[in-house]
């Protein structure tokens, strides 16, 4: 893994929040590389690491509310939202959320998904800081920030604690402003 400054942590933060993901081989199927965060969600030194270097990021974008996306945006966003004094919107999977709702779907290499957010929740013309683990191939991402803009938001930026630098989800959300916390060389191994 390559660090990517982790917003003003000095190295050695940067380094120890960086060794505490995991990597599970073989997960979730044979010849996949799974970065496991749970290490660094039950570590409150690291913990506390991220959370305030996506905090910076956020007074940098000037947020009015915070979005994760099911389920480890939950666990990475609500703690932000939280210390910048801010709402949280939970986007998440279709049909857990009680009605109405609003709904965006999309395309996975292996199918189609669903995310959704409550009616009523989002006023209109809010900034919205999008939170997530991982930018992989971008699809929920980008998803996301639709659904923000359907419900009227604006998506102030995404930010995301690894990307997944390989899959090139960077280029679907091409034109907003993304940050990454670390950076992943699936090609090299790091």
């Amino acid at each position: 893994m390559t660090d990517v400054a982790l917003s003003g942590l000095l190295p050695e933060r940067a380094t120890r929040v960086r060794d505490l993901i995991a990597d599970v081989p073989d997960f979730p199927s044979p010849g996949i590389l799974f970065k496991d965060i749970t290490p660094l969600l039950a570590d409150a030194e690291g913990l506390a690491d991220v959370v305030e270097a996506f905090t910076r990021l956020a007074l940098a974008d000037g947020v009015d509310v915070v979005a994760g996306m099911e389920a480890r945006g939950f666990l990475l966003g609500a703690p932000v939202a939280h210390a910048l004094g801010l709402g949280f919107l939970p986007l998440r999977k279709a049909g857990k959320l009680p009605p109405p709702t609003e709904r965006v779907s999309y395309d996975l290499e292996y199918g189609s998904a669903s995310i959704e957010l409550r009616s009523g929740t989002l006023t209109p013309g809010a900034r919205v800081l999008i939170i997530d683990d991982v930018l992989a191939t971008g699809g929920t991402a980008a998803a996301a920030a639709q659904l923000i803009e359907q419900c009227g938001g604006v998506v102030a930026g995404l930010v995301f604690l690894l990307e997944l630098e390989a899959l090139h989800g960077r280029g679907r959300l091409e034109g907003r402003n993304v940050d990454t916390l670390l950076r992943v060389d699936t090609t090299s191994g790091e």
